[in-house]
C-alpha cells in the first residue's frame, strides 16, 4: 500500500472512534484537555492493536487465497464501509440529557474502544492478505485514532452527535473507495 492509501485507511478506520468519542465528549460536563487526551490514547492504542490481532490471522489464511485476494478485500472493505454508512443514517433517539460526568471510567472507554476497532481487525485480515506492511498501517491507525478522538471529545459539546454520524458516512465511504481500487489496481494489471 502506498502513503496515501494507508493515510486514507488510518482515517476512515479512526472515523468511527471519532463519532464515538463526539457522543463521549457530549456526555462530559466541560471536557478537559487532559481526558481528551486519556480517551484518545485509549481508543488509539485498542485500534492500533487490533489491525495487527487480523493480520495474524489472515497471514494462516494468505496461502490459500491469494488468487483473488484482490476480492476479498473489495468485499470487506465495501461490507465494512457500507456498514459505517448505514449507522451514520440510522437515528439514535435523543436521550434525556442527565448530569454529566466529568469524565468515563477507564473500562467504559476500553470496552467502546473494542467495539469501535472491530472493523480494524478485518482490515488487518485484508492486509495479510495483500501482504501490506502491518507495523506502518497498524501505527498510522493507532495514531490517526489517537488524533481523531482527542479532537472528538473536545469538539463533542460543541458538534454533539450530528457531526459524528457525518464523519462514520465519509468513513463509509473512503473505506468503499479503498476497496475499489485495491479491485481495479488488480483487474488492470491482469
Amino acid at each position: 500500500m502506498n502513503f496515501a492509501a494507508t493515510f486514507l485507511l488510518a482515517l476512515a478506520m479512526s472515523t468511527d472512534a471519532f463519532a464515538a468519542a463526539v457522543g463521549k465528549g457530549a456526555a462530559l460536563h466541560r471536557p478537559h484537555l487532559r481526558e481528551a487526551l486519556r480517551t484518545g490514547l485509549i481508543f488509539g492504542v485498542i485500534e492500533g492493536l487490533t489491525p495487527v490481532i487480523g493480520w495474524l490471522l489472515g497471514q494462516v489464511a494468505a496461502p490459500y487465497v491469494s488468487a483473488f485476494d484482490h476480492w476479498i478485500a473489495f468485499v470487506l472493505l465495501g461490507g465494512l464501509g457500507l456498514r459505517m454508512i448505514r449507522e451514520g443514517w440510522s437515528g439514535d433517539e435523543e436521550e434525556e440529557e442527565a448530569e454529566k460526568p466529568g469524565r468515563h471510567s477507564f473500562w467504559l472507554l476500553a470496552i467502546t474502544g473494542v467495539a469501535t476497532s472491530i472493523d480494524a481487525m478485518v482490515v488487518g485480515v485484508g492486509l495479510a492478505i495483500m501482504d501490506a506492511d502491518i507495523a506502518i498501517t497498524a501505527a498510522a491507525i493507532g495514531f490517526s485514532t489517537f488524533v481523531m478522538v482527542t479532537l472528538g471529545v473536545m469538539l463533542g459539546r460543541v458538534l454533539g452527535r450530528i457531526a459524528g454520524k457525518r464523519a462514520e458516512i465519509i468513513g463509509g465511504i473512503i473505506l468503499i473507495g479503498i476497496g475499489s481500487l485495491i479491485l481495479y489496481e488488480h483487474l488492470s494489471a491482469a
